[in-house]
């Protein structure tokens, strides 16, 4: 780790804290709200599983795993509960310092000037104005019910992060799914209907097998579960 810290310094990067345990790491997030996080699973007291869990209470800012494991279930966990980078041992640190600068200039254009307004997120093909509640794809504008637009621009704010069916019913109808499997998926594929060209091979609103769905900020080729 002192080696990947120096490489940090060598970049550029001021301002580097570091944790030597999971609580640690938690507590230094709630206090600085670091811009990026780069988080090895093994430590000593939780899991960065667990510290990631609990991170993503306090801050949106991108997380990068780094880990020894290589399976893809552990990955998939990964992805699943909020990280954004998968980095396996060993490692070149330049390789992660890249990475590092990637999410970081992709999470500020996000965040501070990947719109053009604020409310406004672009995707290219599809447009959304959240607070004229508006849809644009390919420039024209297209009718969106309400609870449909509010679950795209829920995804739209939360960008390449895998969400449950549950989690998603949480977040957008404000309840407990209860089980309800069938609300969510009738709505995403309405979503991908409107916004996708081919909504039966969707490019943005893609399906992480097994875990859920995420929107895609370079959307790759995917076919739905």
């Amino acid at each position: 780790m002192d080696m990947l810290v120096l490489v940090f310094q060598r970049e550029g990067f001021e301002d580097i804290l570091t944790a030597k345990t999971g609580a640690k790491a938690v507590e230094t997030c709630m206090i600085h709200r670091p811009q990026v996080i780069v988080l090895d699973v093994m430590l000593p007291d939780l899991d960065g599983f667990e510290v990631c869990r609990r991170i993503r209470h306090i801050t949106e800012a991108p997380i990068l795993f780094l880990t020894a494991k290589s399976a893809d279930l552990d990955k998939l966990m990964g992805f699943g509960i909020g990280g954004d980078d998968y980095i396996t041992k060993p490692f070149n640190p330049l390789e992660v310092v890249a990475r590092v600068k990637a999410h970081l200039r992709r999470h500020r254009a996000q965040t501070q000037g990947g719109t053009v307004e604020e409310g406004v997120y672009d995707y290219g093909r599809f447009k959304v104005f959240e607070h004229a509640a508006r849809l644009e794809v390919e420039g024209l504008p297209v009718p969106c019910p309400a609870r449909e637009f509010q679950l795209l621009v829920f995804l739209c704010k939360h960008p390449d992060r895998v969400f449950s069916r549950d989690q998603l019913y949480e977040q957008v109808w404000g309840e407990q799914s209860m089980g309800d499997d069938t609300t969510v998926m009738v709505h995403i594929r309405r979503l991908r209907e409107r916004i996708e060209a081919d909504p039966s091979n969707p490019r943005y609103l893609s399906t992480v097998r097994g875990l859920g769905y995420k929107l895609c900020t370079h959307p790759v080729e995917e076919r739905p579960s």
